[in-house]
């Protein structure tokens, strides 16, 4: 006979839009143990499992605290009912939350305030929507208690379920049939009940069940915690203002995403122990990241630390639904040792409406390393080399045509193409050599492109190298300093002489056109706070318990791409309330980086 040995479910905590799916250990009637499952449509032996969710409803109406999503809501600010601001996000346990979360939660209504100035109307909070940072703050009070919150507009008040399964009079609780799958996916509807699992095994031909159900509780389901949306910041034009990234790029220009995600395999409770582990799910990581990257509304995607898995499974056909055509590599698996489908890799996407696909060119740097030692390294040391160079990186690069033509140049009629590398150095801090060769040899494939064709080009990954750096150096200045303190470390003579450390192409750090603004005002100096006046580049990308600086670049052809405008960088106090990167808020430990670019007209030559 099927019976259910033991059921557990992956994370206690589940949140709205998040699937959960629970293991079920089954004795199939042969004696084996097993975690397939036994569907009716294929039975084991004439039995097959029955799966049931129910949501159980108390008349007592909870809120869940918008801060701590694990907490009962004790206070609501009004502030937020009265500008309309989600109402979730109006919920805090205590005073002290209220007041400790209030720097942040602020902006919350500087912003809303200013839509309803600017628009008249009340706009919708979307990750990646909203109207200017007005100047005043609405007045703000804590009041109510758990009783009165449940009467909140939009609580609990969802259609009622397709299923309901009776009361328990004595508890007050009503149970609603919700889902008839092993996997369920939580509602707004949800929010703030319990749910209930049960698996039962079925006699097929008499369709009753075998002996009663095994069940299993949640906690209370919590929404998904939503950011604070980032802005649009202009750099190019005599008024600094922002821009509302909802809304289509202006004619002639194009925007570039480039975010390292933080692949599964790498979002261990032992390496981010500070975040709680259904923040770490991928799961609730996958929804939290593709709800912020498509909010950004790029043109053209570089995501870096992609599994294989993911991309095939959920980035591919959910950007597809979103009008974007991939492109993915792979890393090489000569040292890797993990399960095949986790393996990670670059994937680049871009809008078809308004680019399409030229050529695609990928760069293994195990091979440019087995071409260096065969060349330049003794046979009875290869071996040795090797092991030092060989650390399965790659690189993505994509040569795009523009679709929304030339208008405005010298030569109208000529095919505007653009050229997008995608990278991640994925190299030991103590290898400084194998780092800036991996660089080099990037900058010196993309010098042969760029003789071929006059294009522009973008060069956007995790470099894994702070301003300063030998890389950055290179990448930035077109050179590295002979007396640069990482040349001392060359143990295989790769780097020498260090003349030949050089390239040809007018790279820019487009985030460093925030430090060649002139002018005052508010978003600039709150942009200039957040950049390091002695490198010209972002204070971070990446922010951990551990490690906080940039290692995320943008860089430009300077002479054929100008910046117009800048996704605002974050500041680091707003991080560290949840300790670090990752959290529920931000689903990697880096952060995204976005520049929107105008192709500069062509010069007759």
């Amino acid at each position: 006979m099927l019976s259910v040995v033991r059921v557990h479910l992956p994370s206690e905590i589940p949140i709205v839009g998040c699937e959960i799916t629970p293991y079920v250990l089954l004795r199939l009637p042969t004696g084996v143990v097993s975690t397939d499952d036994v569907p009716e449509a294929a039975p084991a032996d004439g039995y097959f499992m029955r799966y049931r969710w129910y949501r159980i409803q108390s008349d007592r109406k909870v809120a869940i605290c918008s801060v701590h999503p694990m907490e009962q809501a004790t206070i609501q600010c009004l502030g937020c009912v009265k500008s309309k601001i989600p109402v979730a996000k109006s919920y805090h346990c205590s005073a002290k939350c209220f007041s400790d979360a209030w720097q942040h939660h602020r902006v919350l209504h500087e912003r809303a305030s200013s839509a309803l100035n600017e628009n008249g109307a009340e706009e919708e909070e979307l990750f990646g929507r909203f109207g200017s940072t007005g100047s005043g703050v609405l007045s703000t009070t804590g009041s109510g208690s758990i009783s009165n919150l449940g009467q909140s507009p939009g609580l609990n008040n969802g259609p009622v379920p397709l299923y309901p399964s009776g009361t328990d009079k004595n508890s007050g609780e009503t149970w609603y049939e919700v889902g008839r799958t092993r996997t369920y996916t939580p509602t707004a509807d949800d929010i703030g009940h319990v749910l209930r699992f049960e698996c039962v095994s079925v006699d097929a031909e008499k369709k009753v069940p075998v002996g009663p159900p095994t069940s299993i509780m949640t906690s209370r389901v919590i929404p998904a915690p939503t950011p604070t949306p980032r802005r649009l910041i202009q750099v190019n034009g005599d008024v600094l203002s922002h821009l509302d990234l909802d809304s289509q790029t202006s004619f002639g220009t194009f925007s570039v995403l480039s975010y390292n995600i933080l692949a599964d395999a790498y979002a261990t409770s032992d390496a981010y122990s500070y975040c709680p582990t259904w923040a770490l799910s991928w799961t609730y990581r996958r929804q939290n990241l593709m709800r912020e990257i498509i909010g950004y509304h790029a043109d053209i995607i570089c995501l870096q630390e992609v599994q294989l898995n993911h991309f095939e499974d959920f980035f591919s056909p959910e950007l597809d639904k979103h009008g974007y055509q991939a492109l993915y590599k792979k890393r090489t698996t000569e040292v890797y040792t993990g399960a095949p489908h986790a393996i990670d890799g670059c994937a680049t996407f871009f809008r078809r409406d308004k680019f399409s696909h030229v050529k695609k060119y990928e760069v293994e740097f195990n091979k440019a390393a087995q071409s260096l030692t065969d060349a330049i390294i003794p046979s009875t040391q290869r071996r040795v080399a090797l092991s030092r160079l060989i650390k399965d990186n790659v690189a993505l690069i994509a040569v795009l045509e523009a679709k929304f033509g030339n208008h405005g140049t010298d030569n109208p009629g000529k095919r505007q193409l653009l050229c997008v590398a995608n990278t991640h150095v994925n190299v030991h801090q103590d290898l400084k050599d194998v780092k800036l060769w991996e660089v080099q040899t990037l900058l010196k494939g993309l010098e042969k492109i760029a003789v071929s064709a006059d294009i522009p080009m973008l060069v956007c990954g995790d470099f894994n190298s702070v301003p300063g750096s030998s890389p950055h150096g290179l990448l930035a200045m077109g050179k590295v300093d002979q007396l640069h303190p990482d040349l001392a470390i060359d143990p295989l003579g790769i780097l020498r002489p260090a003349s030949k450390l050089t390239h040809q192409l007018p790279l820019v750090s487009a985030y460093s056109s925030f430090a060649r603004m002139v002018g005052v005002g508010y978003d600039l100096e709150h942009q200039r706070r957040r950049m390091d006046p002695a490198t010209n580049e972002p204070l971070f990308t990446n922010c951990t318990r551990d490690f906080t600086g940039t290692v995320d670049y943008i860089f430009y052809t300077a002479d054929s791409l100008s910046v117009e405008s800048l996704l605002e960088l974050l500041d680091e106090e707003s991080l560290r309330k949840d300790t670090a990167l990752p959290s529920p808020e931000w689903s990697s430990d880096h952060i995204a980086l976005l520049a929107e670019f105008r192709c500069k007209p062509r010069i007759r030559r």
